[in-house]
């Protein structure tokens, strides 16, 4: 299909927007620039696309997302549009109603907000379920929510202990009060019903319509692991690769397993391997590092003690769930053998450990010019930003995150050493100090849109709020062009696409996305309202607003 943008403006890579259209051929820019040369450029019979003084943009890109994962829990008991607690508890009474012949309600969504300290208890969930197990993730995915069923089957009681990388949350005689917080969840995952092979590909495809409906035409997913016998999360993707209904570009990121030695290398670069082939819709060449847990449930790793409700210091400094000399090993290892780290770091110590992982890599290996990246950086000390630069590493970040809203006031910065609470979501240190920034979401954490991350990234106000709310260190804002970029052209880069996607150039790939204004021209608190009209995938349209 060859195609004609006209009647809108452009985004020209860096520098913001100008009048002009864009021509298509073959999948392919052609030209760029005024009408009648767009026009002229896609030839006779071209499709005229009418912009109506939208903006064509270079499609988004999200550097951190779970699509399978979403679009599983879409299809579950989803909470993340409750209120309140009951609104919740609402919903899952109706669910269960609806669903009498599940063995298990499985589901999550719930935020930690609505409910005292974030840790909902068993009996909440017994008042409204008690006959069959339930499973709920709460909005980050970094804890779960279970009723005295589900810790009954897992056998989780009193005596049982904390494993090393999570915490159970106990009522004053030691019983599991119903709140499991990072690897603790996973004493009831392991007797919970996993998802089948056919159910995460539904996952998978649901996911992808939701992320094409937000612009997003690539991606990398960042947890795919062998979640069973016979069952990889890698191979949905080489499943939607076979039926043809694969329609985004990703790079899959292997999960890295602590409960075991280097052993599992041969494993990686086996499961690599039998994603050769498909490089241009996907590959499977990055390790997924989780280092630390969250700071709402203190598990992120910092530098400093957390606070207790008075303001005084404790003995807690979060959970660091890999030796800091095996990491360093680990890393090496990986990018030795031409695999990216993708890390997961919260809290300043965990950003730290990875940057020391990965210097250290540099040095046994040399610059292998691998892209290695630090996902989520929500504190990062100050000494630490000019080595993202200097290391090579990318700066993943989720800039919906960088506002005021109750799990930021309510269960964070009251528990944080000052200090620390004023080094949240440093993306202006980072970009001034010569950090590649690439965006993403997290979703189904939070939203996958990335107007709406671009809005928080730069007002550090929540999406949809009218001018005059208080921002989140305002300091730390970024100028539209660079949030632009990182949700385009830097995702292309971090994936190594740079060269095919990501611009509007002649010779780049057709993946485009069509916007409803152009928010460049409006008042920065207005740039969430703006709407996707339509996405192509080199040159074919993959979603249009109905």
């Amino acid at each position: 299909m060859n195609l004609a943008f006209v009647n809108g403006r452009r985004y020209v890579t860096g520098a913001g927007t100008r009048p002009g259209g864009v021509a298509v051929r073959d999948g392919r820019i052609v030209a760029v620039g005024a009408d009648t040369d767009v026009v002229a450029a896609a030839g006779t019979g071209a499709e005229i696309v009418d912009a109506r003084g939208g903006l064509i943009s270079p499609s988004f890109g999200d550097a951190h997302l779970h699509p399978a994962m979403g679009g599983l829990q879409l299809g579950q008991c989803h909470l993340d549009r409750c209120t309140s607690a009951e609104e919740c508890l609402d919903t899952i009474a109706a669910f269960a109603a609806e669903h009498p012949g599940e063995a298990w309600i499985l589901g999550g969504g719930w935020s930690m907000e609505h409910f005292p300290g974030g840790t909902p208890h068993r009996s909440l969930l017994d008042r409204v379920v008690s006959d069959r197990p339930v499973f709920l993730r709460n909005r980050d995915h970094h804890g779960a929510w279970v009723n005295s069923r589900a810790l009954e089957l897992a056998d989780i009681g009193a005596t049982t202990a904390d494993p090393l990388d999570g915490r159970i949350e106990r009522d004053p005689d030691g019983s599991p009060a119903g709140t499991l917080h990072e690897g603790a969840a996973h004493l009831v995952t392991k007797v919970a019903p996993p998802p089948t092979r056919q159910s995460l590909l539904q996952g998978l495809l649901r996911g992808q319509a939701h992320c094409l409906a937000q612009g997003i035409t690539q991606w990398q997913d960042a947890l795919l692991r062998v979640m069973g016998p016979g069952l990889d999360a890698m191979d949905v993707y080489l499943d939607a690769l076979a039926d043809d209904a694969l329609q985004a570009r990703v790079t899959g990121a292997l999960w890295w397993d602590r409960d075991r030695d280097r052993d599992q290398i041969a494993d990686l670069v086996a499961r690599r391997g039998r994603a050769r082939g498909h490089d241009d819709l996907f590959r499977a060449d990055a390790v997924k590092i989780m280092l630390d847990g969250v700071a709402e449930n203190f598990t992120a790793s910092l530098s400093r003690p957390y606070r207790d409700r008075c303001g005084h210091e404790t003995g807690n400094r979060g959970l660091g769930f890999i030796d800091r000399d095996l990491l360093k090993d680990i890393v090496a290892t990986v990018d030795a053998r031409g695999f990216q780290a993708h890390f997961h770091a919260i809290g300043d110590q965990a950003v730290t450990d990875a940057l020391d992982a990965v210097a250290h890599a540099r040095r046994a290996n040399g610059d292998s010019g691998i892209r290695h990246h630090i996902a989520h950086l929500q504190i990062v000390r100050d000494e630490d930003v000019p080595r993202f630069g200097t290391l090579g590493v990318i700066a993943n970040i989720q800039p919906l995150w960088a506002r005021f809203e109750p799990q930021m006031t309510e269960l964070t910065i009251p528990f944080l050493d000052p200090a620390l609470a004023d080094r949240q979501y440093p993306f202006l240190d980072l970009y001034d100090a010569g950090a590649v920034l690439a965006g993403g979401s997290d979703w189904p954490v939070s939203s996958a849109n990335p107007l709406e991350g671009m809005h928080v990234a730069v007002n550090r106000t929540p999406e949809h709020s009218p001018p005059g709310t208080e921002p989140f260190i305002p300091r730390q804002r970024l100028p539209l062009v660079v949030a632009w970029d990182a949700y385009t052209r830097q995702v292309a880069y971090l994936n190594g696409r740079e060269q095919r996607t990501g611009r509007l150039e002649p010779g780049y790939l057709a993946d485009l996305v069509l916007l409803d204004r152009d928010p460049f021209l409006g008042p920065r608190h207005e740039i969430a309202d703006t709407a996707v009209v339509g996405t192509w995938l080199g040159g074919q349209c993959v979603y249009r607003r109905g």
